[in-house]
């Protein structure tokens, strides 16, 4: 994620090529396929690293170009052709390909999503009708989430053609730091990364032995934000907000950089509880919706349009429709072609109605805001034959400070379970805060009687918001988190499914043994 990315796609596409983004954390494997099946026949690295993970033998490779070894002060040097830069750019239209982005995934093969530049533009022009009052030229975001990724891809497209000011930053530890920096005046991301500012902050506050008072005023910022839905807040709940924002809330927006004033979450569901609590210190998150395969937002929540926990409304053009069995469809301009080389995947994925499925249940209000209700394939069917949705309890168990990830089990078995994964950031301050040596390991810790009583009080949260049938009997926390690095997490930070079953398929068993 630097500047030098955006630079060199944005020189592709001036000469009429076509780029194919990587990321970074792809394995040797998935780097080989992707330059083999989509026919590169030049690549752009960032380091030697990087350099020695590519192939020497492909065939259509014939360039490779090391940005950190001055790649691009050595392609200045070269002798422009205008004329031809003009015929090749002439030759792009709204139908030519923009680009090929291979989907991580959760599982499978990287599938390549054929885009055009008529895709990427009404994506930009239409998730940005709703905002003209409050994305104006002038502004300023940090893109942090790697390019890679089709949401910040869209960003910087969107961006540029609002003429908004981009910074672009790498690393993560440093965000926080970076926000401060930069003072964005706009912020998108992804939930986690709102689920790990609600979180920290929530620590530091009880570091600095002012826990309750943090509590008190996330719990009035919540109230707040749920009241300017059912009429407005009162006399007495204002003058708590007020109170709040002079010792609570302020510090807060500084800690995003001072001048946010609004914010986008896409990618996985942001949780109702997070959404209001943000709305009510300050910062709007408007959640939304889409696929790398819809480039990728097909709905928004927008100023003045917003439902707190939907994803919002279908962008201008774009039509939903729920099947029978509550599968999203779309059609819309932002519809991909179809996958490189797979016509077979191609044809299952948009009918022969043009209806695009999205493999996401969900369901409409009667105003058109869609909720996400969990994946196609993730539903989970017990040995009892009570179909459950994994999310609903996911999303509200990682909502708790000390969890870090969550997956639901059970299908085909006898009841629900859970393995549940540690916030390695969060737990030496929640040890201290018991009186215990604050570098104990967390597998050290799975069998801790307190923090398992911690555990299940996330737990029973989430029971509450599901049928007995459909509740978290038992759950096992895990020695480690999940990362991208080891393989469970895809470089949007979901949960690799089918990893994460086929790795810890003992502890699965556990829950099923006891």
């Amino acid at each position: 994620t630097r500047y030098e990315w955006g630079v060199i796609d944005y020189a592709i596409w001036t000469v009429g090529a076509v780029t194919v983004p990587i990321y970074e954390t792809s394995s040797a494997e998935q780097v080989e396929w992707i330059l083999s099946d989509s026919g590169a026949v030049a690549c752009f690295v960032e380091t030697e690293e990087h350099a020695e993970v590519v192939p020497t033998d492909i065939p259509a490779l014939k360039h490779v170009w090391q940005i950190d070894a001055g790649a691009l002060d050595q392609l200045k040097t070269a002798t422009p052709n205008p004329k031809a830069i003009e015929e090749r750019r002439q030759q792009t239209g709204a139908s030519g390909i923009a680009t090929i982005i291979y989907t991580s995934g959760t599982t499978g093969r990287p599938k390549g999503c054929v885009l055009t530049h008529g895709n990427l533009y009404s994506n930009a022009e239409n998730g940005l009708a709703g905002f003209q009052d409050v994305v104006t030229e002038g502004g300023s975001t940090l893109i942090f989430l790697p390019l890679a990724h089709s949401l910040s891809r869209m960003i910087q497209v969107a961006f540029v053609h609002a003429r908004i000011a981009i910074g672009h930053t790498s690393d993560p530890k440093n965000l926080l730091e970076d926000l401060k920096t930069f003072h964005p005046s706009i912020i998108l991301s992804v939930p986690r990364v709102f689920e790990k500012v609600y979180n920290g902050s929530r620590q530091r506050a009880y570091a600095d032995g002012k826990g309750k008072i943090f509590d008190r005023a996330a719990d009035t910022a919540i109230t707040w934000s749920q009241s300017l839905d059912t009429g407005g807040p009162g006399f007495g709940l204002n003058l708590q907000h007020k109170l709040f924002d002079r010792l609570v809330y302020g510090k807060l927006r500084a800690a995003l950089g001072g001048e946010c004033n609004v914010a986008v979450s896409g990618g996985a569901p942001l949780g109702a509880r997070l959404g209001h609590f943000f709305r009510g210190i300050g910062v709007t998150v408007y959640e939304g919706f889409g696929l790398t395969e819809t480039s990728p937002v097909t709905n928004l929540n927008e100023p003045g349009q917003q439902r707190v926990g939907s994803v919002g409304r279908p962008i201008p053009g774009t039509t939903i429709r729920i099947a029978d069995d509550g599968e999203i469809l779309v059609k819309g301009p932002q519809v991909f072609k179809g996958y490189w080389n797979n016509a077979e995947a191609t044809a299952e994925a948009i009918n022969a109605d043009g209806w695009f499925h999205t493999g996401d249940i969900g369901e409409n209000d009667e105003n058109g805001f869609l909720t996400i209700t969990g994946r196609k394939k993730e539903i989970i069917v017990t040995a009892g034959g009570k179909n459950v949705a994994p999310a609903v309890l996911e999303d509200r168990i990682r909502a708790h400070p000390l969890v870090s990830q969550c997956l639901v089990v059970g299908d085909r078995k006898p009841f629900i379970g859970a393995l549940i994964t540690i916030d390695e950031e969060a737990l030496p301050a929640w040890l201290s805060g018991q009186d215990r040596p604050a570098d104990i390991s967390v597998s050290d810790l799975r069998e801790d009687e307190v923090l398992r009583a911690e555990i299940q009080t996330a737990v029973d949260e989430a029971n509450r918001a599901v049928s007995k049938a459909e509740a978290i009997r038992i759950f096992r926390i895990l020695p480690r988190d999940f990362t991208e690095a080891t393989g469970e997490l895809t470089p949007s930070l979901k949960v690799k499914r089918n990893v994460v079953c086929t790795k810890y398929a003992d502890e699965i068993a556990a829950i099923y043994r006891s």
